[in-house]
């Protein structure tokens, strides 16, 4: 049996399949690459990846881990360049273990005039973070304190359970959350 070369017909439809194919994973990439970042934060909040709290909503209900405590370190930050101090009220607290718990941070704007900042934060060690929960915290959103403005703000939290239950937490004995303040760039207002 002879066979016969492919027509050129064959071919055109062969070769307009394959770039419709290409462009289709191009924009399947494409929108993978703008999704990453939600999904990565996502992926971060539920494993506690990389120190990553988790967040609960007001009326979580917990029970006490009763005769468990564990050490809570605090600890604060300001980037260059962010004219405020900041710092923890109490630098340690010990807790109980599944009990809501409370720190008080305090902020002072030292510029003359207003400053907007964003606070990021982890968990150390990192595979705690699974296991710490913040049901309110100033990161939550950006604070903006006026000229000379000293404010006390609260973060509200607990250390879940199930960390005693946890083989990667079984040595741990201190949680340090630590909070870093950045600028807001402010949008500029055409002259």
């Amino acid at each position: 049996m002879v066979s016969l070369p492919p027509s050129p017909f064959d071919r055109d439809r062969r070769n307009r399949r394959t770039m419709i194919g290409m462009a289709g994973i191009g924009l399947a990439m494409l929108g993978l690459g703008f999704a990453s970042v939600p999904l990565y934060r996502i992926f971060c909040e539920q494993t506690g990846f990389g120190g990553t709290t988790r967040r609960a909503a007001a009326d979580v209900q917990v029970r006490e881990a009763v005769g468990h405590k564990m050490s809570i370190r605090f600890d604060s930050n300001v980037a260059p360049g962010m004219p405020w101090q900041f710092h923890p009220e109490r630098p340690t607290a010990t807790v109980t273990i599944g009990a809501r718990s409370m720190a008080i941070f305090v902020a002072k704007n030292m510029s003359d005039k207003p400053v907007t900042g964003t606070a990021s934060f982890n968990v150390t060690p990192t595979q705690a973070g699974a296991h710490f929960t913040k049901i309110q915290c100033f990161c939550f959103t950006q604070q903006t304190l006026q000229p000379g403005e000293q404010v006390r703000m609260p973060v509200i939290y607990y250390v879940d359970p199930q960390i005693l239950e946890d083989s990667d937490n079984r040595d741990t004995q201190q949680i340090t959350l630590s909070y870093t303040f950045y600028p807001v760039e402010q949008d500029k207002k055409p002259s």
